[in-house]
């Protein structure tokens, strides 16, 4: 079992500017951690996490891939966001992460157009009003606008033209995200494999990882 990477450089205050890990965060990294020996073999060199946060999941990443493995690109619209996620590689003894200071992938294609070995993506999946989605702060971490979907379905249309041959995609979804129906959409009007892989009540929510492949 490969442990939780170490968070002890964040104080309280540090949370009020970048997302806290939580279940979500965990039932992702328990995702991973469950496909060691599958992520393993395809052996990754690029591995992109959208909205990272802390820098918790992709440093859990680079443990079970090795930190000098594989290149690690981080995306987050939060400036704090990206210092926090080099700062938890740092702590954890990781240094080969680069943070994007960006929306989802902009800027990111068509330069790693079908390179991307291993996404993921915790997104901002709260059912808000529209007007609350698209900040630059903490508030881009959890505001997902109608059915808390709106960043997410943004980003599907895309995830053909992202993942390599062999990639592979892992989505975290709550309920009133209709996960079935994000791996219907990917199915039918992508022509990907998507399934729902693991699931996990976290309080009132009920959490989901959608696995989507070529």
């Amino acid at each position: 079992m490969i442990p939780t990477p170490d968070l002890s450089h964040f104080t309280r205050e540090d949370y009020e500017k970048v997302y806290e890990p939580a279940e979500d965060t965990f039932l992702l990294l328990d995702a991973l951690e469950e496909d060691e020996q599958l992520l393993k073999s395809l052996k990754p060199r690029i591995c992109l996490e959208i909205g990272s946060g802390s820098g918790c999941v992709t440093t859990l990443l680079s443990k079970i891939l090795g930190a000098s493995n594989a290149i690690y690109f981080t995306t987050d619209i939060n400036e704090f966001a990206c210092k926090a996620t080099i700062q938890t590689g740092l702590k954890n003894q990781v240094s080969s992460i680069e943070t994007i200071r960006t929306s989802l992938v902009d800027g990111i294609l068509p330069r790693l157009s079908n390179k991307v070995d291993v996404l993921c993506f915790n997104p901002p999946y709260v059912v808000t009003t529209h007007e609350e989605v698209g900040s630059h702060g903490i508030e881009a971490a959890w505001a997902g606008g109608i059915d808390g979907r709106e960043v997410i379905d943004e980003l599907l249309p895309k995830i053909k033209s992202i993942l390599s041959p062999q990639g592979i995609f892992y989505l975290l979804l709550i309920n009133e995200n209709k996960p079935q129906e994000v791996v219907n959409i990917m199915m039918e009007q992508h022509e990907m494999k998507a399934e729902i892989i693991m699931q996990r009540r976290a309080g009132r929510e009920r959490q989901y990882i959608v696995k989507i492949q070529h």
